[in-house]
């Protein structure tokens, strides 16, 4: 008998083998991302020191859009962490897209964070 294997097990493992590879540090901290159906999140993390510096998501109160779960409401949360960060004196990131392809609302986070000034 031939069980499928669950999308969220398999993207884990997928995110397992990216993060042996990619690590942030102080000078260059780590962007995560992590979407769920209805909302998505975004963090700035310093891996050698284990401090999160900054982070984002469609969960915030101050957050004020219709939308949550599409590509918008990823472009806003891109914007929000980089201006953030880039508050923060971080100006470059290792991008680390959580085992998730590079499509849809990740690539629409990433590239408006990119566009507000972050270098990766």
């Amino acid at each position: 008998m031939i069980i499928k294997a669950d999308k969220n097990a398999v993207r884990k493992k997928r995110h397992a083998r990216v993060r042996s590879k990619l690590t942030g540090t102080t000078t260059r901290p780590r962007l995560n991302v992590y979407r769920s159906n209805q909302h998505i999140y975004a963090q700035v993390i310093d891996d050698t020191n284990s401090v999160t510096l900054v982070s984002a998501s469609t969960l915030e109160k101050d957050y004020n859009s219709d939308s949550k779960s599409n590509v918008e409401a990823a472009k806003n949360i891109g914007e929000l962490v980089a201006k953030r960060a880039i508050e923060k004196g971080v100006k470059s990131v290792v991008f680390d897209r959580g085992g998730y392809l590079y499509h849809g609302r990740i690539k629409a986070l990433a590239e408006a964070a990119r566009e507000a000034g972050l270098e990766f």
